[in-house]
């Protein structure tokens, strides 16, 4: 095989990796309440602060969002939402001691009225590695996972 080499065999094991905690992510969303699981998110950041500061994303932060992202593609009959793909990206650089923030929000009241309303995105200091919007969120929580 060509494509067997080490960095293929990585890029594999993190796509696997990645569809095993959006599988989590979504049973957690769909099957547990939030205040049951909230705190797999990291600490709670105070308000209009990101934990990763300074923090400029790696190479790696980039594979991994893209891994989550192959990952969502392969498990395409599951819906993958912003949430799950915020965890399981959040949940893998946490693992990797790589400073994040997860962040929730919502669309301003005047703007409501789609499925899109609330949004997730994963943050590395100013960079959203996952889940970039145009639209005009106003941010409800930041969890960081420190570092």
């Amino acid at each position: 095989m060509a494509d067997s080499g080490p960095g293929r065999l990585s890029a594999w094991a993190l796509t696997l990796e990645a569809a095993l905690l959006l599988v989590l992510a979504r049973a957690l969303i769909a099957m547990v309440s939030f205040g049951s699981w909230r705190h797999w998110l990291g600490r709670l950041q105070a308000s209009g602060t990101a934990a990763s500061g300074d923090t400029v994303p790696m190479a790696q932060d980039w594979r991994i969002a893209s891994a989550v992202e192959r990952a969502c593609w392969r498990l395409r009959p599951l819906a993958m939402k912003c949430l799950p793909r915020a965890m399981a990206l959040h949940w893998m650089l946490q693992r990797r001691n790589r400073p994040s923030v997860l962040a929730l929000a919502i669309l301003a009241p005047q703007a409501r009225g789609t499925l899109d309303d609330l949004h997730a995105w994963v943050e590395v200091g100013t960079a959203v590695l996952i889940g970039a919007s145009e639209k005009p969120y106003a941010v409800l929580a930041r969890f960081g996972s420190g570092n």
